[in-house]
């Protein structure tokens, strides 16, 4: 274990609750072809009149912008179309996540539509670390490789790209990742948080930055028969499991990846979605983030990331088959890990008496393919930022996860000359430092911490949309409504899954449920209406059942045997007055 004196962690805090503000009557008026939940909802996320309601309701991939506003993207096409026409060997180099994974699959299969001698090359998290590594540079050129484009990393890669350069080795980085100071100087830089960079949507993942790439080569370029529609699959699931913000573009090709999945003629995603029990024909953003994306990253996390590249391109059912079930073994391996690592990293972040705005924990048995995953448990359980660290025997390898009000990666930043390597995004990045560092590091990153944090009211907050008198609502008008609210599909990270208030219930019964009793089934009533409501994770409520209750949920539908009925999803409960 190492010694890093951390300071010990608050006990969990209650949820703030909010109710989103009720929108103004001159909006209430320019929103009134939408049925009055919709309206409120719409109003929420922005939205002040029809027109601009109607285009997020129905988004089109054709208000997509020209690829070739991207900084970069002429030079890149440029580069590729001259390798494929020479014979030239070219490697698309991705991270081991699920966007890096997709990114590196779609443009695989374009440039092989093209004839390509192209290679996917995914490092191995365990032996190379994150990001573009030399030896995979040197490893790649003496293959043959002449041409390598990073997909989903490399944009603080600047030595590495010196090193490539040296070697006689072009570079083509598509990178979403925030740039540091120093760019690589390579043959092409796509990143759209470049300076300089005019293309109008910052928020492409990895794999929509590829999606572009192979955009730009059809339309200056095209094949008989390709359609570059047909990989918005990859992009779909690489960006939601990535928790790119669902607006703008990102929502338009979710919203089509989702209709290519729900037909999909992949037979790797065919074969992930039979071991997850999932049916493909009804796949949500939801089922890609808690079914589809942890499988595919447990490769990745737990040996090797090519394993799930493999399934993605892969044709021979047989072969796809073995494929995803060694994925699914893994992501139960995967989820027995975060466990156990989260439960020793608390105890190592709980180990001095004082409280501490930054939680700390390192150690020699942690796997650092799930350092990750145990970070964001520490985070939804503490509501601190937190960073998760193998500690090997010269390198601390760290993920961290932050809150709203602390950027991570920018607290990194100012910690650069202690580390070989860092990045991430606002909310979530990674590094490397020597173990002589850790100390000083860690100190620092406290300092930082108490600098932004100190005085605020940390604590997680849960907003509702609006309030629902369940009592005034009979189960027709609550179908209409769920109806209503599958128009705002995508759900996700900027935009989320509508969430209702409701007060003064009463208890009729309470059980708690699951393999090990953590979740709560309750049946609650508002006046002589009676609904069926579950609750993830709240099991603890069944040991002292208030009588009434408030609630924030989501409206589901249920069924069962050919039944359908209402559910409330209940995110979270407080005891209540009683009946009003």
């Amino acid at each position: 274990m190492v010694d890093t004196a951390v300071q010990a962690v608050p006990p969990r805090l209650t949820r703030r609750w909010e109710v989103s503000p009720v929108m103004p009557v001159e909006v209430d008026a320019a929103l009134k072809e939408f049925i009055h939940p919709m309206r409120q909802i719409l109003y929420n996320r922005g939205f002040r009149d029809a027109e601009t309601a109607r285009a997020f309701l129905n988004p089109a991939l054709s208000d997509q912008a020209d690829p070739f506003l991207l900084k970069g993207m002429p030079e890149a096409v440029a580069r590729l179309e001259k390798a494929i026409q020479d014979g030239e060997k070219i490697a698309i180099y991705g991270d081991y996540d699920v966007d890096g994974v997709t990114a590196t699959t779609l443009l695989v299969e374009v440039l092989r539509a093209y004839q390509a001698d192209v290679q996917g090359y995914i490092p191995n998290r365990f032996d190379e670390g994150y990001g573009v590594n030399k030896d995979a540079l040197a490893t790649l050129y003496d293959r043959g490789v002449r041409l390598v484009v990073t997909v989903d990393c490399g944009a603080r890669s600047p030595r590495e790209a010196d090193y490539a350069r040296a070697r006689g080795l072009d570079l083509i980085i598509s990178d979403h990742h925030q740039p540091g100071e120093e760019l690589p100087q390579v043959t092409a830089l796509i990143n759209p948080k470049q300076a300089g960079d005019t293309y109008p949507d910052k928020d492409l993942a990895g794999v929509g930055l590829a999606f572009k790439i192979a955009q730009a080569m059809l339309m200056n370029h095209p094949l008989n028969g390709i359609n570059v529609g047909d990989w918005l699959d990859l992009v779909a699931l690489g960006t939601v499991a990535d928790l790119a913000p669902l607006q703008g573009e990102n929502r338009a090709m979710v919203a089509s990846g989702l209709q290519v999945i729900r037909k999909t003629r992949r037979q790797g995603l065919f074969s992930l979605a039979q071991v997850a029990g999932l049916k493909l024909e009804k796949t949500t953003a939801q089922d890609i983030g808690f079914q589809l994306g942890p499988r595919l990253n447990a490769a990745g996390r737990l040996e090797s990331a090519l394993a799930a590249l493999d399934l993605l391109l892969e044709r021979d059912a047989q072969r796809a088959g073995e494929l995803a079930q060694k994925l699914d073994v893994q992501n139960t391996e995967r989820q027995a890990l975060t466990r156990e690592i989260q439960e020793k990293a608390s105890k190592i972040a709980s180990a001095e008496g004082k409280e501490s705005l930054l939680l700390f924990a390192a150690d020699e048995s942690f796997n650092e393919g799930v350092v990750g995953l145990a970070a964001s448990r520490l985070v939804d359980q503490f509501y601190r930022p937190a960073i998760v660290c193998h500690h090997g025997e010269e390198f601390t390898r760290g993920s961290c996860r932050s809150i709203p009000e602390f950027h991570i990666t920018e607290a990194l930043d100012q910690c650069a000359d202690l580390m070989v390597r860092h990045g991430g995004h606002r909310a979530a990045a990674g590094f490397t430092l020597r173990n002589e560092n850790v100390p000083a590091l860690v100190a620092r990153l406290q300092q930082i911490a108490a600098a932004q944090l100190t005085g605020l009211d940390l604590r997680p907050s849960l907003k509702a949309d609006l309030e629902l008198p369940l009592a005034r609502l009979d189960g027709a008008k609550l179908f209409m409504l769920i109806d209503e609210l599958d128009r705002l599909q995508p759900v996700g990270l900027g935009n989320p899954e509508p969430l209702f208030v409701s007060y003064n219930l009463q208890v009729r019964g309470a059980r708690r449920v699951g393999r090990d009793g953590s979740h709560l089934k309750l049946t609650v009533s508002a006046q002589n209406i009676t609904y069926d409501a579950i609750a993830f994770r709240l099991g603890h409520w069944a040991d002292d059942k208030p009588e009434w209750v408030d609630l924030i949920y989501a409206l589901e539908i249920n069924e069962f045997n050919g039944r359908r009925s209402i559910q409330l999803n209940v995110r979270d409960l407080r005891p209540s007055g009683g009946n009003p």
